[in-house]
């Protein structure tokens, strides 16, 4: 028998358990998941106790046929794929397919779960490996099942309805309504005017600035001053009262502690790198990733980080020991706490026995290995070190003091500073905010005050403000609102993201999330018909229970029949009672001055467009596309009526050609007698001037003159200037003209026809040919087929005669 073998995810994995096992072992990588259920319907059967019908993925084939191999010589299997749900998975399905084999007969089976790739890490976990967790897998199973059954059964209903390439999924689809509901908030939103008053103030020599806190004895709110008659009053009347200082009356000082924050987890790691580096979230996990599987270092690839994928912020014994050293030596023993400082996860399965994201060295500081590592792994690697050492740090301290002043009996401002007097972690590391400024980081002076003191006022400031809308998402905030609500887990966040990107259902604009009309109309659709399945309560629980089994305390067959009962009957209602009309939702905008027909907007099956008239008209609707940047929403009449225009005449060339503009396949462009020319990106068609067309025609007519060398009309032949030099044409085949013909002009008719012979066609041409060849060779097949078919019948046929004569001959005898 050969070595033991044991299989991980990657190559980069299998490398750094080949040189940590010491060769002990033979280490394979499966490169990700090796089977997947089959791409079409009846893959999970409802019939047959949800029977999943799996092949293995295609390009994945030939790694799991190099394991088969392998694992004939091999003596044992140690599974050692990632440490989390999808981990264990593909351990299940590796060890499925060998056992389908007959390759693991009499040899032992071992699950071998680590959480960094170092020696020391990986030679504990192989010497206490555990047995593959059927929860694990069950948990897998039922949330791969439940994600192919909608996928599978409301995709399909959403390209009868609406058009085709849409697709709707068990979390993308909450996610999805999330941002809408946003931009519906933001549609809605009406600004409230305000006003605030400030007083540009001086004492011992240093400007500062005070707010208007109370007026007459009444607390001042956002609202107490709601237009400028009023704050106008109010400034005359401060003035007056004032006369030129203010009194300090009040000095309050407060000292206060800010706590770090506690290490990464998936999430957290991802909303940080939002903020402070601009990742998105599948970048932040592709990064992750590389840290985690090793990365050439000191003669060798080393994992830097621990397993990017966990919902612990819990720190291993080891690795505090180690900060708490590192702590005391580099920033001074003063900057560490007398205690440990433990988190607890908020997450409702969070497994403590995973840790945190964290370095696998606090030693290896990030300076020591910029030149070893990309811009973006430095990057992150910089944030995950910093974050890690500052959560074991002491707390900052900042001292804050407000100075109430006042103007006569009239009003009070009020001016608050801060001074961080022992930064503590903050020297390491902050957290970011979202949507709003952090002020605690930012240090504000006042001048020394005390109580009775005269202040000078330089000036007193009404400025009118106007509430703004909530802001769009972005993906820090998106991730965030997604685990407060408990929708999706971490490790699916970045494909959640991405796929509601590509079905094109939102945009990044700006880096915040903005729904895009089929985002809105899919939206509309899924929310009002399947209400259950878009609530994010009903979607959590989904979750929870899925965390349920994956912990033994449920079973996945009775949750899968409770979902399915229902879910498919509404689809199949759905499909019967909801009609395409309905779900679109055309939008009437007003009606046409010249017909008198509607006016109406809507999304096709090749995008949005106006049409004027119904298809109950005698005379069929008349329709334009809507232009870039137009949405259903919020197009106006004025703005859908201007689409109409087009084709619109323009006049004609000096020569006499009538000008026409209009917009095509390619764009806008201008038609003259029977030739075009693009008006490029520059120019409106709607408003585009004669002038501006006329001069794109002229040069379009110079290039075309130059283009033409010569003109063998009669023969149909032309030496034309091309984009890759003269060459010879016949309308079917192109001909290149030698580098020793100096002078193309010179070509006789004789010359073109003989470079023509030995032309190869166009690539139309080609394309047609090929096409041909393919349907000929379709053809063949199928008569093939019949033929052959015929000939089995005939001699199924034959048996059936024979059958029947020889109990002919039976019946005779008896």
């Amino acid at each position: 028998m050969g070595k033991p073998l044991i299989i991980v995810e990657s190559p980069a994995k299998a490398r750094s358990m080949g040189k940590y096992l010491d060769n002990e072992f033979k280490a394979l990588a499966s490169y990700g998941h090796v089977r997947d259920l089959r791409p079409k319907k009846g893959a999970v059967d409802p019939d047959k106790q949800f029977e999943m019908e799996y092949e293995i993925i295609e390009r994945n084939q030939k790694h799991v046929d190099l394991i088969v191999k392998e694992m004939k010589k091999a003596d044992s299997l140690y599974l050692a794929t990632d440490p989390d749900r999808e981990g264990e998975a593909i351990s299940w399905h590796l060890y499925e397919i060998l056992k389908e084999k007959g390759l693991l007969e009499n040899k032992p089976v071992y699950r071998v779960e680590f959480h960094e790739i170092t020696r020391s890490a990986i030679r504990k976990a192989v010497e206490n490996p555990r047995e593959l967790s059927h929860n694990l897998v069950d948990a897998q199973q039922a949330r791969r099942a439940l994600d192919y059954l909608v996928g599978f059964n409301l995709s399909p209903l959403l390209w009868k309805k609406i058009r085709q390439g849409l697709s709707a999924g068990r979390v993308q689809s909450p996610a999805l309504r999330m941002i809408c509901e946003r931009e519906a908030e933001i549609e809605k939103f009406v600004p409230k005017e305000y006003w605030s008053v400030e007083a540009d103030l001086n004492a011992k020599s240093q400007d500062f600035v005070g707010k208007l806190t109370v007026l007459d004895g009444e607390k001042v709110k956002q609202f107490s001053i709601t237009d400028e008659k009023t704050a106008k009053d109010a400034e005359s009347r401060l003035a007056k009262a004032a006369n030129g200082k203010l009194v300090v009356s009040k000095i309050e000082k407060k000292e206060r502690k800010r706590n770090p924050a506690p290490p990464f987890i998936t999430s957290t790691l991802q909303q940080e790198a939002s903020r402070k580096l601009g990742f998105s979230a599948r970048r932040t996990m592709q990064v992750a990733q590389q840290l985690y599987e090793g990365i050439e270092i000191e003669g060798g690839a080393v994992g830097l980080i621990t397993y990017m994928r966990t919902d612990s912020v819990v720190l291993s014994g080891d690795a505090l020991s180690e900060i708490r050293e590192l702590i005391a030596s580099r920033y001074g023993a003063d900057s560490l706490p007398a205690d440990v400082r433990t988190f607890k996860s908020k997450a409702k399965n969070a497994q403590e026995a995973h840790e945190a994201i964290r370095p696998t060295s606090a030693k290896r500081v990030p300076d020591i290995l910029r030149n070893q590592l990309s811009d973006d792994q430095f990057r992150l690697y910089d944030l995950i070190w910093k974050r890690t050492v500052a959560c074991q740090m002491i707390h900052a301290t900042i001292d804050t003091t407000s100075v109430d002043m006042a103007a006569g009996d009239v009003g009070t401002f009020r001016s608050s500073g801060s001074i961080i007097r022992i930064p503590g972690f903050m020297s390491v590391y902050q957290e970011g905010q979202d949507d709003k400024k952090d002020k605690d980081d930012k240090e504000v002076y006042l001048p020394g005050m005390t109580e009775g003191m005269v202040v000078e006022l330089k000036q007193i400031r009404p400025e009118q403000h106007f509430t703004e809308p909530p802001p769009r998402f972005n993906e820090a905030t998106l991730v965030k609102t997604l685990e407060e609500y408990g929708i999706g887990r971490p490790s699916t966040y970045a494909s959640i993201i991405s796929t509601l990107q590509n079905r094109e259902y939102v945009t990044l604009e700006k880096r915040r999330f903005e729904p895009t009309d089929i985002g809105n109309i899919v939206n509309r659709f899924l929310s009002s018909h399947f209400t259950r399945y878009m609530d994010y309560e009903f979607t959590a629980r989904m979750e929870d229970s899925l965390d349920e089994i994956s912990r033994g305390e449920k079973e996945w067959i009775p949750l899968m029949s409770e979902f399915w009962t229902e879910f498919s009957e509404q689809v199949d209602e759905k499909e019967e009672s909801v009609s395409r009309e309905e779900v679109i939702q055309a939008r009437t905008l007003g009606e046409d001055p010249k017909s008198g027909k509607p006016l109406s907007v809507r999304m096709g099956r090749y995008g949005l467009y106006a049409q004027i008239g119904t298809k109950d008209d005698e005379e069929k609707p008349v329709f334009a596309g809507l232009r870039p940047g137009q949405k259903l929403d919020t197009i106006t009449f004025e703005e859908a009526i201007e689409l109409f225009k087009l084709p619109r005449g323009l006049g004609e060339t000096p020569e006499g050609e009538k000008i026409t503009i209009a917009i095509g396949r390619f764009g806008p462009y201008a038609k003259y007698a029977d030739k075009y020319v693009s008006l490029g990106k520059d120019n409106d068609p709607y408003t585009v001037e004669k002038d501006v067309v006329l001069k794109l025609i002229a040069e379009k007519k110079e290039k075309d003159a130059n283009r033409l060398i010569l003109d063998f009309e009669e023969q149909g032949i032309q030496v034309l200037n091309g984009r890759y030099g003269p060459y010879v044409t016949d309308g079917e085949k192109n001909a290149r003209i030698p580098k020793d013909v100096e002078e193309p002009k010179t070509l006789t008719l004789e010359d073109c026809i003989e470079l023509l012979k030995h032309a190869k066609p166009g690539r139309s041409k080609k394309k047609v040919a090929k096409k041909a060849v393919a349907k000929k060779k379709v053809t063949k097949k199928a008569t093939r087929k019949k033929a052959a078919k015929k000939v089995t019948k005939k001699k199924a046929s034959g048996k059936k005669i024979a059958k029947k004569k020889t109990s002919k001959k039976k019946a005779s005898k008896k």
